[in-house]
């Protein structure tokens, strides 16, 4: 019987960009389509394929994908292509566990620019604790406004009445989190000063479990 659609006969960017919409929901998609043809597959070898496909979280990554051979050749190829999950994953172990500074933050600083929300997240403490890089520490500034979700921060008034108080306040919230009590409900949406909310983020960061 003749096939009257002429879908593997459309140009490749329209492949490309149809592909580019399927793997943002799973892997799964993506090995679904490029079976279907040789357009599609073509289609699916493309970088920013590889740069949009959608990664499960760790917790929910098959074990068994750490072993096989394709799987791992995959998840390199997204690596390479510069997918902002794997990049943030990396960085975090560049940073943090192997000690790699240098790398691990332009790693980070790559994750962001793709619009990675958690690495920016990441980025914005990592720099407001910088000690000695003042600019870093306004960089950082900057991206923590930026990642606030109102988006209606009051300006930092020049006399603070919540200026130096960020380290009791997170340990009575966190003993009262302990307690399970109502008080160690709210974070720092209460605060107006938005250089005492970075640094009560920083507490936050720097205590994660």
């Amino acid at each position: 019987m003749d096939r009257f659609s002429n879908t593997p006969f459309l140009p490749n960017d329209i492949w490309v960009t149809l592909t580019v919409k399927v793997v943002s929901n799973s892997i799964q998609d993506l090995c679904s389509l490029i079976m279907t043809c040789k357009a599609a597959r073509d289609a699916g070898d493309a970088n920013i394929v590889h740069r949009s496909v959608s990664i499960p979280p760790p917790h929910a990554t098959p074990w068994w994908w750490s072993r096989d051979t394709e799987a791992t050749r995959f998840f390199d190829r997204c690596m390479a292509a510069g997918h902002p999950e794997l990049l943030f994953r990396e960085a975090l172990r560049e940073l943090f566990i192997r000690r790699n500074q240098d790398v691990g933050f332009q790693m980070l600083i790559s994750a962001t620019s793709r619009g990675h929300e958690a690495a920016k997240y990441a980025l914005s403490m990592t720099l407001l604790l910088r000690r000695d890089d003042n600019d870093g520490k306004w960089k950082g500034l900057e991206l923590f406004c930026e990642l606030d979700a109102a988006g209606l921060l009051a300006d930092c008034n020049a006399r603070c009445s919540t200026r130096s108080h960020m380290g009791p306040l997170y340990d009575n919230r966190r003993r009262a989190a302990e307690r399970n009590s109502v008080h160690a409900f709210g974070g720092v949406v209460h605060i107006p000063c938005i250089h005492c909310r970075a640094d009560y983020e920083l507490l936050l960061f720097v205590n994660l479990p």
